[in-house]
């Protein structure tokens, strides 16, 4: 971080931490894009299997975290990181939907992220059964993903069901996520939505951040692609933030052969983005008790080789070393570069609704 004022705000707030930092662990364009499901060849028959237990009932409203006036022509369906920390011996692998430490995360959570859909986009969010970060710090990539398609993912796959019936009324969309958001928003793309192209071809792109997409798994769900620039739709926008002391650690959520998309410039190379380049990260001041606006706060650049997104920032609290490595910036993928994605997301609204 810079000099005066800046130096007395903290760059995150402390229950956002606790949030995020424990666990802390696309998508179709309409129109003349053409990334239509049906492209991978025998998709029609595609059907949802194997669903773990009995799903949430969102008809009710207390399972919704957010549920929106709507103001906007394009909606954002949004998947909170982890919020569920259990360490003692009686604590669930994955927890109810009612847990209340959960949901008292979640919505301070909401607050650091998900309020960047909401100049251009209508959010809902539902509360769904978590995984215990305890209970999965020692599985691999693979491992933890499959561990995702349990409860957890019958309760997504019900609030999208839910959503897409009684809610979204036939308009465009993002899907966006962090963290164990992102890893659930990751299986709706290569399963919900191969299983409903009508509603995969209103997608305007989808925001997994925080959670690696590989070049592998690209290459597994030939009907999605990654973005490639500012205002390409139907795609997937992602990224994992590091220091440079992270290279060549263990990070939970980075996976080999991963992909990031620097959140300043938009671009898939190298090219460096300075702290004057960032339109303003969203920092709370535990003087004011308030969210403001600090411009200069971080810098970007893609580490190629990694797949991630390397920030040079100053003063900044890291996630735990542990999962993430010495130098992990997981918890302020979206705060360090909020007004960029802000402005990104309405740039990609803009866009998709002109081929309307």
């Amino acid at each position: 971080m810079r000099t005066g004022k800046k130096q007395r705000m903290k760059l995150c707030n402390w229950m956002f931490v606790i949030a995020a930092c424990l666990w802390l662990c696309g998508i179709a364009a309409c129109g003349s894009n053409g990334n239509q499901p049906q492209e991978t060849g025998k998709q029609e028959d595609f059907a949802i299997t194997d669903l773990a237990g009995t799903p949430t009932d969102y008809a009710k409203e207390e399972n919704w975290l957010k549920i929106p006036d709507i103001t906007h022509e394009v909606d954002t369906f949004y998947l909170y990181p982890t919020c569920y920390s259990d360490e003692s011996e009686a604590a669930k692998a994955i927890c109810d939907v009612g847990n209340e430490g959960m949901q008292d995360r979640a919505r301070t959570v909401y607050e650091n992220q998900a309020t960047v859909y909401e100049e251009s986009t209508n959010v809902f969010a539902p509360f769904y059964r978590q995984s215990n970060i305890f209970h999965v710090v020692g599985l691999s990539n693979e491992e933890l993903e499959e561990f995702q398609r349990n409860e957890q993912r019958t309760d997504v796959y019900a609030a999208l069901d839910y959503y897409f019936e009684n809610y979204n009324e036939g308009r465009p969309f993002i899907l966006a996520g962090h963290s164990q958001g992102s890893i659930m928003t990751k299986i709706i793309l290569g399963e919900y939505m191969q299983a409903h192209p009508e509603y995969y071809e209103r997608m305007v792109a989808a925001y997994p951040i925080g959670y690696s997409i590989t070049r592998d798994w690209l290459e597994d769900h030939p009907y999605l692609k990654f973005a490639e620039g500012a205002d390409d739709t139907g795609v997937i926008v992602s990224w994992n933030t590091e220091g440079k002391g992270n290279k060549g650690q263990h990070n939970l959520v980075v996976e080999a052969n991963a992909i990031s998309i620097n959140p300043i410039n938009w671009k898939l190379d190298d090219t460096y983005a300075g702290f004057e380049e960032n339109l303003g990260s969203r920092i709370f001041d535990e003087g004011t008790g308030t969210y403001e606006i600090v411009e200069e706060i971080a810098d970007a650049q893609v580490d190629t080789e990694r797949g991630v997104v390397i920030c040079t920032a100053e003063n900044v609290d890291y996630a735990p070393a542990a999962l993430f490595g010495p130098e992990s910036l997981h918890s302020h993928d979206y705060d360090f570069y909020y007004e960029n994605l802000r402005e990104n997301v309405k740039t990609r609204v803009e866009a998709f609704l002109k081929t309307r």
